[in-house]
């Protein structure tokens, strides 16, 4: 079958924190910070707090993902404001990828 959905294994790679909380009228949209040396692709896979989201900005050291009313209650990021340190993991591709264009 075709190789589908978020490419994730359930790691943390680094800790983040939230640098940003924009209510969007029933959603949400969070931006988080990162060390240098890691990656994210618009549209690509992370996961925060082991929640795996879809990335909307990406930037050199910031990322943003947007969260719907039932992931916002059904998770942590209904206590999250700016400030809070989360656990991210990277997409794995996006890994390999990186690792390949450093050699």
């Amino acid at each position: 079958g075709r190789l589908d959905g978020h490419i994730v294994q359930g790691h943390v790679d680094v800790t983040g924190i939230c640098v940003g909380i924009e209510d969007q009228q029933g959603s949400w949209k969070f931006t988080f910070k990162h060390p240098e040396d890691q990656v994210t692709v618009e549209k690509g896979s992370i996961t925060v707090n082991g929640t795996s989201l879809t990335v909307v900005d990406s930037q050199k050291v910031t990322f943003s993902v947007c969260i719907i009313p039932y992931t916002y209650e059904h998770t942590n990021f209904n206590s999250f404001e700016q400030g809070t340190v989360v656990n991210l993991e990277f997409d794995v591709i996006g890994k390999y990828v990186a690792k390949l264009l450093e050699k």
